[in-house]
């Protein structure tokens, strides 16, 4: 009950930001299918993982770095909503905890970058999780295309478990998101080769489906600027 409520609370207050802060505009390519689904995006800030809870409106789980459980309120937060946790070493562990999630019903998010992606705006090289966690449920993945206006972002200096960090966050400006077909995968999550096809096949949509992100969100820029 406590975590319907959280997560209710949290996601209209998403909302209000979004509306009064960021120009926010949500493409869909077409209707989500019913059911458990991972949802599979690029990750230009360290706001995504908060705005990503906008593309649907039901319950979804996030993976997220283990440092952000140690900060006080925050962490407790996400243990409260059921964010799953990435250890910096092994994550097996969170792939197993996700898992788990899609077999109990509910959605997850696997930023495929593993981290937020090159300041250029170009893309990291995806990493397995995604393919291995599909290919290992059956659950069809949900591409996604981020694009924002890197030049607008900040970057917020601070310290976690001792340890001093950086992020690049985005606070206002344009933020654009396109949710592309799901896709479906059958197979070995043993062989190598064969999921390093399906995670090349996933960022491929995903690269895509931000470049379309970006172009919208051009077109929209010159329309409100020529009025």
């Amino acid at each position: 009950m406590l975590q319907t409520v959280l997560y209710a609370s949290v996601r209209l207050m998403l909302r209000f930001y979004a509306g009064l802060m960021l120009k926010m505009d949500i493409h869909h390519k077409g209707l989500l299918p019913a059911g458990p689904k991972i949802f599979v995006p690029n990750h230009p800030s360290a706001t995504d993982p908060f705005m990503i809870h906008l593309v649907s409106r039901e319950q979804m789980n996030v993976l997220i770095t283990e440092t952000a459980f140690s900060v006080p309120v925050f962490g407790w937060f996400l243990q409260k909503v059921r964010e799953i946790p990435v250890p910096l070493e092994n994550g097996g562990v969170s792939l197993d905890h996700a898992c788990r999630t899609l077999q109990e019903g509910r959605s997850v998010v696997i930023f495929t970058e593993g981290q937020i992606s090159p300041p250029d705006g170009s893309f990291w090289p995806p990493r397995t999780g995604a393919a291995r966690l599909a290919l290992r449920t059956g659950v069809p993945v949900i591409p996604v295309g981020i694009f924002l206006r890197r030049e607008l972002g900040t970057t917020i200096r601070s310290k976690i478990a001792g340890s001093h960090t950086e992020g690049y966050w985005y606070l206002r400006g344009p933020y654009a998101m396109t949710i592309g077909q799901p896709m479906q995968f059958c197979g070995d999550c043993e062989d190598r080769q064969y999921v390093r096809q399906v995670t090349e096949t996933i960022m491929h949509q995903i690269r895509l489906l931000a470049h379309e992100s970006e172009q919208r969100t051009k077109r929209l820029n010159l329309a409100v600027s020529s009025m």
